[in-house]
């Protein structure tokens, strides 16, 4: 039996220095996240009220339109990745050139696909879910969510520049109010108060995109503070920036393209067990992702971490960061998914009003719950990685291990064999157990150390 000592030595304590490092970039991200996702909730509980279809229309619409959008918010890894590169190799004076060529192609990218979202909407819903009334309601609050997507890639952009310098804080301050303004827009649009008009889920659509459009404005003026000392736009990136961009960037965005797809999918997979079960997974994926976002900020301030050491030359520093932010991070998760293990009813009768589709959810949020440690491992591991430069190799293991064995189980216990709703979480959700295996192999073998950027 390992005495104290002995236990100690094998699994070392986070020190307060590099735990303090981690909560400094971590905690303003993870604010700001629980904001944004916070504020989903709220969304959709305005829109709960309204009734399970334009719940449901809201659901099926948001993941499309994080489909839509995932092309360029892929940018963010490639601005933070390198913006903290250039910190740790002693260029602060180059740090925001990267930000410059994110915005470019923010710009350039988010147009072409505003336009080809916004035409191709009345076509594509349709053939996600078959319930007319569901579709009325997506298309409109999906297409004035598209009016928005030049915005989010620039606002991923700066996310990842402020992150990158350890500014975080700055994002918060942002999300904050740009969040405020939502929730007010949504809900003078969405019910039609002080004489603006009753526009319904299409309303909530329109709240989301002028309030995103607001949080730009914001972060142009903090650049311009901040970030003009650091070629804000000052310095035009060279080619080999702009080729180091996309090698980051490009696997980055297929990786949430793919998942987005794959997440439009499972929802076109639960729509055909019933409209009900649609609206439950709706609920049910913003709670899970509100309960993910310790992990992903954590998750950013490894990838941080990691680059920046690996500027300095410092390898083996690299890889202590991210088992350190993987100690912090598994014990917030593990706690966090606590309650929706214990007490699952009482979080999930917020948000769902229909007694069906409440006890529809029950058990798919309990195992939720449950699985958060593992989930935990998987973004720690994931974003240490894009911070090293492996992007290829995230992307790769992310795609393959939710199209190739996440859907199509969800699929077989689905429609195919009728085994309902939880069946399908259950069986979803099993490749990101894999995939949590596979990136955390990939960190341990080290080959991500020789990758420049």
């Amino acid at each position: 039996m390992l005495s104290s000592d002995a236990l100690s030595d094998k699994f070392p304590l986070v020190t307060p220095a590099r735990r303090n490092r981690i909560l400094h970039i971590a905690l303003p991200i993870i604010g700001g996240m629980m904001s944004q996702n916070v504020l989903n909730l709220v969304d959709t509980a305005m829109v709960g009220a309204i009734g399970p279809a334009a719940l449901a229309a809201v659901g099926i619409a948001g993941f499309v339109n994080f489909m839509a959008a995932a092309a360029i918010m892929g940018l963010a890894t490639g601005v933070q990745a390198m913006t903290a590169r250039r910190i740790g190799e002693g260029r602060k004076d180059e740090s925001a050139v990267p930000l410059n060529g994110g915005l470019f192609l923010a710009l350039l990218i988010g147009a072409a696909l505003t336009v080809v979202a916004f035409v191709s909407a009345p076509f594509v819903f349709p053939m996600i879910n078959g319930d007319p009334v569901v579709v009325a309601d997506a298309v409109p609050y999906f297409q004035a969510r598209c009016l928005a997507i030049v915005a989010v890639g620039m606002n991923f952009s700066f996310r990842g520049y402020f992150t990158g310098v350890s500014l975080s804080q700055l994002y918060l301050r942002t999300l904050l109010v740009m969040h405020a303004c939502n929730v007010v827009l949504n809900y003078l649009l969405i019910f039609g108060k002080f004489g603006f008009p009753e526009l319904g889920a299409e309303g909530a659509g329109i709240g989301t995109a002028l309030s995103t459009g607001i949080g730009t404005a914001i972060y142009f003026g903090l650049a311009w503070r901040w970030a003009r000392p650091n070629g804000f736009f000052h310095r035009v990136p060279r080619r080999d920036t702009m080729v180091s961009m996309m090698r980051l960037s490009v696997p980055s965005a297929i990786q949430q393209f793919l998942f987005a797809a794959g997440m439009t999918a499972l929802f076109w997979i639960i729509g055909q067990v019933g409209t009900q079960e649609t609206a439950a997974s709706n609920v049910l994926v913003n709670l899970f992702l509100v309960a993910l976002l310790p992990g992903l900020g954590l998750g950013m301030a490894a990838m941080t971490l990691v680059s920046e050491a690996l500027g300095r030359k410092d390898p083996e520093d690299a890889r202590q960061w991210a088992y350190d932010v993987l100690k912090i991070t598994c014990v917030a998760l593990g706690l966090l998914g606590l309650p929706a293990v214990v007490v699952p009813e009482v979080i999930l009768s917020g948000f769902i009003h229909d007694p069906q589709v409440l006890a529809l959810a029950v058990s798919p949020l309990r195992f939720l719950g449950a699985i958060m440690v593992v989930e935990a491992a998987g973004l720690v591991f994931m974003n240490a990685l894009y911070g090293a430069g492996a992007a290829r190799a995230v992307m790769v293991t992310s795609v393959a291990t939710q199209w190739g064995l996440g859907l199509p189980l969800a699929w077989l216990v689905g429609p195919y064999l009728g085994m309902g709703l939880f069946a399908v979480w259950l069986a979803f959700s099993a490749y990101r157990f894999v995939m949590t295996a596979i990136v955390a192999v990939l960190w341990a073998r080290g080959g991500w150390m020789s990758i420049k950027i």
